[in-house]
């Protein structure tokens, strides 16, 4: 299948969005790989436009926005059933996810994990319960929510059932000067007319058809690839004898340091988001170089650290780079 038409909507991207190269490249996977993405990003880094470009470069595409605050109830996200006095029934009102293709979730650490729980279902399912009618969510249907990692003033912890539910969790900082200067230059894309020079370059149809061939591709992966991905994992498990293996004289370093490792849904998302970056490069299989570039992005939100190690410095990204780099390649993974 040609991929012209992904490379054409990453150049749409670009068009409005300076800097954040890895960020694109990883949601347009996700897009493909049919997953949901978390952004921990601080104000006013493009996280909102971001969203509504990809949005406007998709033809026929429908986007919607929920600001997350305290009050926030699950109704408000899934839909409420109310009662017409005039007709004497009651009417279901689906809520903004039903009928929408992207969805903004801004400041989802904002609201309580019982309303934050209301998205379970649609992430999952992709389909919502409004008293005892369900509705189906859209096939293309994409979940991008940001948190901002710096407030804790009026936040509440994300559940890790919810966490799960993503493929990836992106960090989108500052970017370099240069990028910057690039934003501040093109002028077209400062406020509310930034997408007014974006094309449509692909439809909703074509992208299901990308998705297609993306589980074709994770469905062909060699048994050395989903090896690869497999013992990846296992290396983030304390309680796993592969653990000492693989850490060797660092084990015991690292296991006072890792409070859970990566799931098998951690698995199951590096093989479908390795398959994605294949296709979008073009690549006839998945290579090992796949599953290295979006492990750190699936495994980020899964690999949790203990409060000791959080204290005295330690990273979630160092832990997974010491991984990456002790788990060696099997010969012949591309085979």
């Amino acid at each position: 299948m040609n991929t012209h038409k992904i490379r054409a909507l990453r150049n749409e991207l670009d068009k409005v969005v300076a800097g954040y190269p890895d960020v694109k490249e990883m949601i347009l996977v996700c897009l493909l790989a049919d997953g949901h993405v978390l952004l921990e990003a601080v104000p006013g880094t493009a996280k909102t436009t971001l969203a509504n470009t990809l949005q406007a470069a998709i033809e026929n595409a429908v986007s919607a926005r929920i600001q997350m605050t305290p009050d926030l109830k699950p109704t408000d996200i899934v839909g409420v059933e109310i009662f017409d006095q005039k007709s004497g029934e009651f009417v279901k009102r689906p809520g903004p996810m039903v009928g929408t293709h992207i969805l903004l979730a801004d400041e989802i650490n904002r609201t309580t994990p019982k309303t934050l729980s209301a998205t379970l279902q649609a992430m999952q399912e992709r389909k919502v319960t409004v008293g005892d009618r369900t509705y189906s969510l859209e096939d293309l249907f994409i979940m991008i929510a940001t948190m901002n990692p710096v407030e804790q003033e009026g936040t509440y912890p994300v559940p890790e059932a919810t966490l799960d539910r993503f493929a990836m969790k992106l960090n989108m900082q500052y970017v370099s000067r240069e990028d910057e200067l690039k934003m501040l230059a093109n002028t077209a894309v400062h406020g509310r007319s930034a997408q007014s020079g974006v094309a449509q370059v692909i439809s909703v149809e074509e992208l299901l058809a990308m998705r297609g061939a993306v589980k074709q591709l994770a469905a062909a992966a060699s048994v050395p690839v989903l090896g690869y991905i497999v013992d990846l994992a296992r290396a983030t498990r304390p309680t796993d004898q592969w653990f000492d293996r693989v850490h060797g004289d660092d084990a015991d370093e690292l296991r006072e340091q890792i409070a859970f490792g990566a799931s098998p849904r951690c698995e199951i998302w590096t093989l479908h988001a390795a398959a994605a970056l294949a296709f979008i490069e073009g690549a006839r299989f998945i290579e090992p170089r796949h599953v290295q570039a979006v492990f750190p992005h699936v495994a980020r939100h899964r690999v949790l650290l203990t409060d000791a190690a959080v204290y005295n410095g330690v990273t979630t990204d160092g832990v997974i780079a010491r991984v990456l780099e002790r788990v060696k390649v099997i010969a012949r993974a591309t085979s």
